[in-house]
């Protein structure tokens, strides 16, 4: 049974609060306004029992039940914006300039407002519901997540399972999708310094070139996946940055490589850094140069749990039109993965409709989604905890 009709009367409210922090965007962990707003607006439901600061900004707040002892579920939402310039031309886009909720996590913190509200009236739940708002989500090394969780706010309020909701789209609104297992691939970045020597670019016989070591090793890792990964395992490697001399007539010393390895196997990590650092110092050798390799492991792999996976599917069942349980999953990273890490938990992805993608400039939280999203949490809580 759809039992969306419920929460349509929040809506409104709801879809005020999200596109008032569209047009205040934050970075990073410097969201003090978005966490101030945070803040008051769960006072306002009568929520007294918060800790702010976590990870400097970061909140967690507690809802108790009334209907006796069980165990606390936590409730995620990430609050940062990216540093992209909108041109959505919505009327309520962002009044910062260079910055703007390119990944919908306006509508993410306000959908969780909207459930701590609704939840906050009506606790006839067993245990607590801990409501995590996270700031940099969009940050590598260290980012808000891995931040919050070395903070130990998971120990210290008891948490037993983490969830959290991405909006997605290309699925219908009212739609939900998930899959027990990996989800979200692993994000992990590399840096190769290509070491030669330098001299006039009119006399490349006198110089061993970089930038050719460069073309070579670039072009070499591309087929390092089609020739040393199981083609039935997903791995992605992506160069991305590639800097060289500033003068047309120079050959530099070095060239610097940077991208970016994707993958859903945990093993893989271990597979890519060595035949990466393998097939680039080989390539360099042989042309007279060398390498520096820097490896860094970034966000782990978003891997649903079974139980809690199953139970963010009947919450999903209860609170939407659709819900496909096994999502293709995606080499998008996430660094929910590491509250996900140190609990059973899952993630979902929530519909936003035909919109731009997410971090495309043109895009926009679809306000439709709200009720959708605000009856997966409460619908979660009933399957977790009771009725709700």
């Amino acid at each position: 049974m759809n039992r969306i009709r419920e929460f349509d009367h929040l809506k409104a409210e709801v879809t005020e609060w999200r596109r008032h922090l569209h047009q205040n965007p934050e970075l990073d962990f410097a969201v003090e306004e978005t966490a101030r707003f945070v803040t008051e607006k769960l006072a306002s439901f009568g929520i007294n029992n918060m800790e702010p600061g976590i990870a400097g900004t970061g909140i967690v707040a507690l809802v108790n039940g009334e209907g006796g002892d069980g165990p606390v579920i936590g409730l995620r939402a990430d609050m940062d914006a990216l540093p992209i310039q909108e041109a959505s031309g919505k009327p309520w886009a962002s009044r910062v300039p260079g910055r703007m909720h390119a990944c919908g996590h306006d509508g993410h913190t306000a959908m969780l407002l909207g459930a701590a509200k609704y939840l906050s009236g009506k606790r006839g739940f067993r245990g607590s519901v801990a409501f995590i708002f996270q700031p940099a989500e969009e940050v590598e090394l260290p980012s808000g997540g891995l931040k919050m969780v070395e903070d130990g706010f998971l120990d210290r309020h008891s948490i037993k399972r983490v969830y959290g909701m991405h909006n997605w789209p290309g699925i219908p609104v009212g739609e939900f999708g998930t899959r027990a297992g990996a989800l979200m691939a692993s994000q992990d970045d590399f840096d190769i310094v290509v070491k030669g020597r330098g001299g006039h670019a009119a006399a490349p016989h006198h110089a061993v070139d970089p930038v050719v070591i460069a073309a070579h090793i670039i072009t070499g890792l591309q087929s390092l996946v089609s020739r040393n990964a199981d083609p039935t395992e997903s791995l992605v490697v992506s160069v991305t940055k590639l800097k060289g001399s500033d003068a047309y007539n120079v050959i530099p010393d070095t060239v610097e490589i940077a991208g970016t390895v994707r993958t859903l196997e945990a093993s893989l990590r271990d597979a890519a850094e060595q035949l990466i650092e393998r097939v680039a110092r080989g390539i360099a050798q042989a042309h007279g140069g060398d390498i520096e390799f820097l490896y860094r492991r970034s966000v782990p792999v978003t891997f649903n749990e079974t139980e809690a996976t199953e139970a963010a599917l009947r919450a999903a069942r209860l609170a939407g039109t659709a819900v496909n349980d096994k999502t293709k999953p995606v080499m998008g990273a996430e660094d929910f993965a590491y509250m996900l890490q140190e609990r059973p938990g899952a993630l979902v992805f929530l519909g936003n409709g035909d919109t731009a993608a997410v971090h495309n400039p043109a895009y926009d939280f679809n306000d439709d989604a709200i009720p959708y999203g605000i009856g997966f949490w409460v619908n979660l809580v009933k399957t977790e905890l009771g009725k709700a």
